[in-house]
């Protein structure tokens, strides 16, 4: 699964095998994993409560960049990373 931004400890990742809908990213942070929408919301797992905040700012930033990448996932095409928080 290719990793499309990093930051703080925290890992981003998209599947790009033709996903499935909703759109939604896979991350990780230490010994947690979750899936986030792009509306910032955790559909599976748990993350700390700062990751998550600053996990639901980079989506609201990316969201153009994070649907553009969802649509080349679905395509099953290569990824484009995207910019971490600095």
């Amino acid at each position: 699964m290719p990793v499309i931004s990093m930051f703080y400890g925290i890992i981003i990742r998209m599947y790009n095998r033709g996903e499935h809908n909703p759109p939604h990213i896979h991350v990780s942070y230490g010994e947690y994993n979750a899936v986030f929408s792009f509306d910032g919301e955790i559909a599976e797992g748990r993350m700390p409560s700062k990751q998550k905040t600053l996990i639901q700012a980079w989506i609201l930033l990316h969201n153009d960049e994070l649907n553009a990448n969802w649509e080349l996932a679905m395509n099953k095409e290569p990824l484009f990373k995207i910019e971490p928080l600095k």
